[in-house]
């Protein structure tokens, strides 16, 4: 059967439910469709149930750290349990979503999607035309192309985990890995993560995800580096995990090996060649209005926009763009310039902005202040001894230029420096002079970052 909309939209997860739900509360003709449950991979398959995970890791971390100092007692996580709770948050979403469309209006389809023309789609037996089609369908796991790749386990299945292996190497040293890591460790299990370069955590300031890889190790964590995957085989004990480079290659005994090396657009199914959308090596080509660049029906927003960092918030901001853009003709363009990320292991890692060595390369000139602040009573009190920070203050103007930062609620503090970022304030804007922060807080401790010779 033939339907005709004025926007089809596919993909399910913040980015594609946003477009369709604002669409259609507008007073357009949408349909939606998923080959997926409804609801995408942040609240399915990632930043809910992870932080369900991880704050159950960080009470294990936090009573451990906190031994001696009035604390006694260990606890532990039961992971049938965690998982079960866990689910309470994801299992409702694919209801809540398609309840949600069905009051704007929004026509639901399940199934993959494909094109078979510039304005059209193909989903199951039902052909869609539409005057705006929106590819909002998020990421996968990257193909890695090496023997035994199929034996490994995706994100997506560590949350639905029944039981937790004892031993887990993880491939890859992004945040996936690291944030996963922490959890398993602090579950029990015997952790490895294998980086293919020298370096995990490439995004961020080296000095701070240094002292995130020790405080990994200090929990059991082995991070190796220089470890690219070369095949994984199953024997009768588990698995074989065999990286490294030519000549110095390791063996890797696990029961289960998890994919944390990245993920890339989810388009190859689209057929995007029959819509006349272009591609390059990274994914569909997008002007700075995220629509294609030979196409002008289509737009691209979230993980599947390989201009964007793949982050949920971001996936939000390119909704909003496309939404207007679709409504009232391309005038938004899309800026990454400011993009607060975080790592959620225990303590969390968070960067915004340029790095020292990003501001080196621009020949900017800057003053950087870094620092200790493990011995702030904000951090002593809780056994947090890995605290620590990096700003970079542009000489002369005294703008804030990064900041990145290790410790308790560095997640939360980071979206402070994002906004002094965004509006250009100085580190003077930020001292206690200009702002009286609540205190006793981790936003107070700006001040010791802004003026390190600040006392209290």
């Amino acid at each position: 059967m033939e339907r005709e909309y004025d926007v089809v939209v596919i993909g399910t997860g913040v980015a594609g439910s946003d477009i369709a739900w604002h669409c259609g509360d507008a007073g357009m003709e949408v349909a939606i469709t998923d080959q997926q449950e409804y609801g995408g991979t942040c609240a399915l398959r990632g930043c809910v149930p992870k932080k369900v995970l991880v704050g159950a890791a960080e009470v294990v971390a936090r009573v451990r750290d906190q031994q001696g100092n009035g604390i006694r007692g260990e606890v532990s996580i039961d992971w049938p349990r965690l998982v079960a709770f866990e689910h309470t948050f994801t299992d409702p979403v694919p209801r809540r979503k398609e309840e949600r469309f069905r009051k704007v209006g929004v026509q639901t389809y399940y199934g993959p999607a494909r094109f078979t023309g510039p304005d059209r789609v193909a989903v199951g037996g039902d052909t869609l035309t539409a005057r705006y089609i929106v590819i909002a369908t998020g990421a996968h796991p990257r193909p890695l192309g090496v023997p035994g790749a199929d034996l490994m386990t995706s994100s997506d299945d560590f949350f639905s985990l029944e039981a937790l292996p004892e031993r887990i190497v993880f491939i890859g040293g992004g945040y996936i890995s690291f944030e996963f890591a922490h959890v398993a460790a602090r579950a029990g299990a015997a952790v490895t993560i294998l980086q293919r370069s020298g370096r995990v955590l490439s995004g961020f300031d080296p000095d701070i995800v240094d002292r995130l890889v020790l405080a990994s190790e200090e929990i059991g964590i082995d991070v190796q580096v220089n470890m690219p995957l070369l095949s994984i085989e199953k024997n009768a004990d588990g698995l074989l995990v065999r990286a490294g480079k030519e000549g110095k290659e390791k063996i890797f005994e696990a029961d289960m090996a998890v994919h944390g090396a990245g993920r890339v657009s989810a388009i190859e199914h689209l057929d995007l060649a029959a819509g006349k959308i272009e591609t390059d090596r990274r994914g569909i080509r997008v002007n700075e209005y995220l629509q294609s660049v030979s196409n002008p029906a289509v737009y691209v927003a979230g993980d599947a926009n390989p201009t964007s960092p793949q982050l949920t918030p971001v996936a939000v901001m390119d909704a909003h763009i496309v939404v207007d853009n679709i409504r009232n003709g391309n005038a938004r363009v899309a800026d990454y310039s400011v993009v607060p990320s975080a790592v959620f292991t225990t303590p969390p890692l968070a960067s915004v902005g340029l790095t020292e060595e990003a501001a080196k390369e621009r020949g900017i000139p800057c003053i950087v202040h870094a620092g200790d602040l493990s011995g702030r009573f904000t951090n002593r009190s809780i056994g947090e001894k890995h605290s620590r920070y990096k700003l970079l203050i542009e000489r002369g103007s005294r703008r804030i230029l990064g900041a990145h930062l290790i410790g308790h609620h560095a997640e939360e503090v980071i979206n402070v420096f994002a906004l002094a970022i965004r509006h250009n304030l100085t580190a003077d804007d930020l001292a206690l002079d200009a702002i009286p922060w609540a205190y006793p807080s981790n936003t107070y401790d700006i001040i010791h970052m802004v003026h390190p010779l600040a006392r209290k």
